[in-house]
């Protein structure tokens, strides 16, 4: 007995499903990201409204005043869905680790003049409690917000935010006894220097509408913390003194920092093409939380960076305002 085997090609009647062929193209083969990401937000058939809010679906556009079309149009450039966003995370994860390692194989830490050291925790130890504010607030995003692309990375965020106050708490305790946290907490409680930044992140957290909230943790304090500290203060203020280990061992933050800003400044130039009152809207939004940012975050700098503070504060600012005026929000 004889078996020929043949070859035969089987032609796919669609390359997609129906839901994610409707902004791709039933022709197009979709990605990854578009299948886990476009048209999956549930928009009808509810059973009941929430008894906590009857005034809204469970899923609900309407509790942000931003409006759109369709909230589809808010894609992540960096396209990440869980696969891609776990994988990202491994490598630098991996990537910390060795860090760890090869500070701790050279005795980096040990070679650091204490005073660098003590700067560098009365600096950083509190900001484990601003990454954690940033936790909860990209959590209620990812909860009240609408539209997959829109809430699903805020929920990567939220976990990315988690991971900063992680990295920031490996950090104390590998440049001080462990009571070096509790000092942090302490200061973050009140030594008088914290608590307009404290201030402002309890603020946040009680922020109602989902896009405003977005704009006053992700943008608008997120966008000055973050260059001030681990760019002026850590890099270039620590590091020249001897603190290569705290930018070796904080290197993620930063890095992830620069990369998230790719995700948040697409939303916010997608929403704010949409119509000129979501422009009207988010401008007076951007400038608000910006302003009240930069107050809060004065007497920071001034801690970390002595008369120089005010200038690299200034300096994150007008870093921000390009960001802004690259996305299309006027400011002024």
């Amino acid at each position: 007995m004889s078996v020929d085997l043949h070859t035969r090609e089987i032609k796919p009647l669609r390359n997609t499903f129906t839901h994610t062929a409707q902004y791709v193209g039933n022709d197009k083969p979709a990605s990854r990201y578009q299948e886990a990401t476009l048209g999956t937000q549930p928009t009808a058939n509810f059973h009941y409204r929430p008894t906590w809010d009857p005034a809204h679906e469970i899923f609900d556009a309407s509790r942000s005043a931003i409006k759109l079309a369709d909230w589809n149009a808010l894609r992540d450039p960096r396209q990440y869905y869980y696969g891609t966003w776990t994988m990202a995370r491994a490598r630098q994860q991996d990537a910390i680790e060795a860090s760890y390692e090869f500070v701790d194989s050279r005795g980096l830490v040990a070679k650091m003049l204490d005073t660098v050291r003590a700067k560098t925790c009365e600096v950083l130890m509190p900001l484990r409690h601003v990454a954690w504010g940033g936790n909860m607030n990209n959590a209620s995003i990812g909860a009240y917000g609408y539209g997959t692309p829109f809430t699903a990375p805020a929920m990567f965020h939220a976990m990315d935010q988690l991971g900063a106050a992680q990295f920031i708490t490996r950090l104390g305790l590998a440049l001080d006894e462990p009571g070096v946290l509790q000092a942090g907490k302490n200061d973050w409680l009140t030594d008088a220097r914290w608590q307009p930044l404290r201030h402002y992140v309890e603020d946040t957290l009680v922020l109602q509408d989902p896009f405003e909230l977005f704009i006053a943790q992700n943008f608008a304090l997120d966008g000055q913390l973050y260059p001030l500290i681990f760019g002026s203060f850590v890099d270039d203020h620590i590091v020249p003194q001897g603190g290569t280990a705290v930018a070796m061992l904080t290197a993620f933050i930063p890095e992830w920092h620069n990369e998230s800003a790719r995700w948040i400044d697409a939303v916010l130039k997608v929403a704010a093409a949409e119509s000129s009152d979501n422009k009207q809207l988010i401008a007076g939004w951007v400038k608000r939380w910006a302003d009240r940012a930069q107050t809060a975050l004065a007497p920071v700098a001034e801690l970390a960076l002595g008369e120089q503070g005010s200038q690299a504060l200034q300096e994150a600012r007008t870093s921000l305002d390009l960001r802004g005026k690259k996305v299309g929000i006027a400011l002024a």
